[in-house]
């Protein structure tokens, strides 16, 4: 699991069947100081995410099972929209 921020949307007309009525959303995976880490990818959302928020997303095989029942072909899922965090620094860590 990791932390991103939604940066954008993907539109594709033409897609697997088991992608339809799935929001395809860019995110910039970020750590704990909210500074981005690597390269952008695109995960599927259910829950309703939007431009600007922070996410939680999971990826590789896992992410695939999002419905029990029928596997899909994504490779990164929107799992929870974050409200907060908290981080403790310390000294070392500043």
């Amino acid at each position: 699991m990791q932390m991103g921020r939604v940066i954008g949307s993907v539109w594709a007309t033409r897609k697997e069947e088991g992608l339809n009525g799935l929001k395809l959303l860019i995110i910039q995976p970020i750590d704990s100081n909210q500074q981005p880490i690597r390269t952008e990818i695109v995960a599927a959302d259910r829950i309703g995410a939007g431009i600007g928020d922070d996410v939680l997303i999971t990826s590789g095989g896992s992410s695939r099972y999002i419905m029990k029942q029928n596997p899909l072909p994504i490779d990164a899922v929107v799992i929870g929209i974050i409200d907060s965090t908290e981080v403790m620094r310390g000294e070392d860590n500043e």
